[in-house]
């Protein structure tokens, strides 16, 4: 059985094959550590981890990179604008680096919560000035440099394959912003290596070839990744919104500087959290933090099993009713474990779902119908009890779902608590809905939490 992959450059299904037998370079976009990362965010680092977890699973050994931006992406893409770590260190009077360690650190706290592996290496772009300021060096020896007043840019029309990963009409783009020295020379060109406007106000500038100032955020990732993973490596990840000006840029410069083409074998980009029809963003308020959704007593991994359902290139439209009926499937899921593990029963069938689950998984991570595989193995009545249980902790390999870690809850009850759980199903007898839900709120602010299934009642901790 092979595994085939969408490469976005190219716009295809394509059989994977790894540059070095079974060993994958595997480069992810990370973010940039100035607020939190919100739900749509992190739908990308589910993708990028369910592709490594079946990697994995298909025999491969992976060596992960994620960069962290903590200097140089700017407010806006055309290089315009303040950075967004000097606008969050005046937000929040701090320093650039506070900012940047807590929320590097919160962000990997909901990577742990929400079962994504860690990489193998993560790395700070203020921790490899030295690199990017090498790179950009390489790139004006071999010409594809120019000087402005306010840094040295790329020249794309030196780059005869510039826009090929986006699929970008060129001709067709606005122009570049003028600067006082006369304009970009392309309206695609980028800043490699910025200019600070009055060395010494910034918090975060380097001395350089060319001056005091700060990297462009696309020759970050070119450096770090490699760094990293060499000069050409099998996989890059990240969100789609990458693919027109990042990823396009960091293809450009890399492969201008190592003359090596494709630069990356396979760029893979997952589709948006949508809400009410549009793109889940920062600029937007965000939606939801992981924390914020255990605050309404959300699991984090009801989130990943939502994102489980849909595949990782079609638009996902999130709403409080979906995460409600994603939370629902996953608790029944567990339930069912409870019930396979008093069962304890073995009955000797064969059967194909193995093999359904890896033509499923290895066409381009189709996750959705591994799931309803899942369920149909679960459902079948000719395997017991044992089989299923070690078949589907087998499959949670990829889904990350922690299925080998469920277990009964016992929750001690209050006597109070008690005559507060008989006093509303009395009022749901009597279909009085809405004395029920009155008293369901007081159970909830002593720290209790009903739940209410087709088998019956269940009482948690808040």
């Amino acid at each position: 059985m092979t595994l085939n992959l969408f490469n976005t450059l190219g716009r295809k299904l394509e059989e994977f094959k790894s540059l070095k037998d079974k060993q994958v370079g595997m480069y992810s976009c990370g973010p940039t550590v100035y607020w939190y990362q919100h739900i749509g965010n992190l739908r990308s680092y589910i993708f990028a981890d369910i592709l490594k977890r079946v990697l994995i699973y298909n025999g491969f050994k992976v060596n992960q990179v994620m960069n962290y931006t903590d200097v140089g992406h700017l407010t806006s893409d055309a290089d315009e604008g303040e950075d967004k770590m000097e606008v969050a260190a005046k937000k929040e009077h701090k320093t650039a680096k506070e900012i940047a360690d807590y929320y590097a650190k919160v962000f990997e706290e909901d990577c742990k919560k929400l079962n994504i592996l860690e990489p193998n290496t993560r790395c700070k772009a203020t921790e490899h000035i030295k690199e990017q300021i090498e790179l950009v060096k390489t790139l004006e020896q071999k010409g594809f440099t120019y000087k402005t007043e306010d840094g040295i840019y790329f020249d794309t029309s030196k780059f005869k394959d510039y826009g090929k990963l986006a699929l970008l009409n060129i001709e067709g783009l606005e122009s570049g912003k003028r600067i006082e020295q006369g304009e970009k020379k392309n309206k695609t060109d980028f800043a490699l290596w910025k200019f600070s406007e009055k060395p010494g106000k910034r918090q975060q500038e380097w001395e350089s070839l060319w001056g005091v100032g700060y990297p462009g955020w696309h020759i970050e990732c070119s450096a770090m990744s490699s760094k990293y993973l060499g000069q050409q490596f099998d996989i890059h990840t990240g969100g789609e919104d990458h693919i027109p000006i990042h990823h396009t840029n960091e293809i450009a410069q890399s492969e201008s500087a190592f003359n090596k083409i494709p630069w990356v074998k396979f760029w893979m980009h997952g589709a948006f959290l949508m809400f009410r029809g549009e793109k889940v963003s920062k600029s937007k308020g965000g939606l939801y933090t992981i924390t914020e959704l255990e605050e309404l007593t959300y699991n984090p991994l009801d989130f990943r099993y939502m994102c489980l359902l849909t595949h990782y290139r079609k638009p996902l439209e999130f709403s409080i009713e979906s995460l409600n009926s994603a939370k629902n499937a996953f608790e029944h899921l567990k339930n069912k474990i409870l019930e396979l593990k008093k069962e304890r029963t073995s009955k000797e069938s064969k059967s194909d779902y193995k093999e359904q689950f890896l033509e499923a998984i290895d066409d381009d991570l189709n996750i959705p119908k591994a799931i309803g595989i899942s369920w149909e193995m679960l459902k079948d009545e000719d395997l017991g009890s044992k089989q299923k249980i070690e078949m589907l902790f087998d499959f949670d390999k990829v889904f990350g779902l922690s299925l080998n870690k469920v277990k009964e809850e016992k929750v001690e009850v209050l006597k109070e608590i008690q005559e507060l759980i008989n006093r509303r199903e009395e009022a749901r007898k009597n279909k009085d809905f809405k004395l029920a839900d009155k008293i369901r709120d007081e159970i909830k602010k002593k720290g209790y939490f009903i739940e209410d299934r087709r088998e019956g009642m269940k009482v948690k901790n808040v």
